[in-house]
């Protein structure tokens, strides 16, 4: 598949299927870009801007739900510029198309051509009651059985309206509970710190399950647009939290916009990152 054609399916599914950092050093785990944070240069030019968020030194990139309409030559080629970069995509954010039917055969497809582990739903649709909740649920539960099989696991992705109970609930917590211990649970902090949650706390409810983390930071003045580091977000805990017990695999620099050009924000953004982690 893409440049792994000399790979066996039985190697490439044990491959997808192992630890990613057994035993590395979790102050070195791997810094990477979620894409929609240069949404505007990445439409003009998808391999100038790898290229460019690669030169900055981040090592590996998350391609947002766009990435499903392409076709699998395009996304081999997309895969062949990661490796010469030296660039990793270890998973992809996703619609509800992805989960279900044709449209998760493709998202397998497509996850397995960029060298992803996790397929993670970035929005799940029309929700509005806790039954609503209990079906996503059931559709992560069925998509990662699915993928389980293919070397792949599901995730999510919490947005704000999960942290708002519903009838006493929080729709994340219902979510985490109803799921297979093996999805991912995929962590926005900026949302957890904008609804008042604890960071820390939700990590240590979730051994195991926090494989990735978007850092995303928040305040009150500037909401989102506030740089990674300039928030409300105490990021030592978090990192702690996150490697000790919540199975961080990798973290995943994510703004929405901020005074600056995309590019300059995404490397403002790593610049600090580096000095946190010094």
């Amino acid at each position: 598949m893409g440049s792994n054609d000399s790979i066996s399916r039985r190697s490439l599914l044990a491959l997808a299927a192992a630890p990613l950092l057994v035993g590395a050093d979790t102050k070195k785990l791997p810094i990477g870009l979620e894409l929609y944070s240069v949404r505007g240069e990445l439409k003009k030019d998808l391999p100038g801007t790898v290229a460019a968020v690669a030169k900055m030194g981040y090592q590996c990139v998350e391609f947002y739900a766009p990435y499903f309409d392409w076709t699998t030559d395009y996304a081999k080629q997309v895969r062949s510029q990661m490796d010469d970069l030296g660039l990793k995509c270890y998973s992809t954010h996703n619609g509800p198309v992805s989960f279900t039917g044709d449209g998760l055969a493709k998202a397998i497809e497509l996850n397995h051509i960029l060298g992803s582990y996790y397929v993670i739903m970035a929005s799940a649709g029309r929700t509005t009651t806790l039954d609503d909740w209990k079906r996503v649920a059931s559709t992560l539960n069925q998509a990662n059985a699915v993928m389980k099989k293919n070397g792949l696991h599901a995730g999510y992705h919490n947005h704000a309206v999960e942290w708002k109970p519903l009838d006493g609930q929080k729709p994340l917590e219902l979510l985490a509970s109803s799921t297979d211990k093996s999805v991912v649970m995929q962590f926005d902090v900026g949302t957890c710190i904008e609804t008042g949650n604890d960071p820390v706390a939700w990590i240590n409810a979730n051994p195991g399950r926090i494989k990735s983390l978007h850092l995303k930071d928040w305040n009150a003045e500037k909401g989102y647009r506030v740089l990674f580091g300039e928030g409300d977000g105490q990021w030592l805990k978090i990192f702690a939290a996150a490697e000790r017990v919540g199975g961080a695999e990798y973290y995943l620099i994510e703004q929405e916009g901020s005074e600056f050009p995309e590019m300059e924000t995404a490397q403002k953004c790593l610049e600090t990152y580096r000095k946190i982690r010094a």
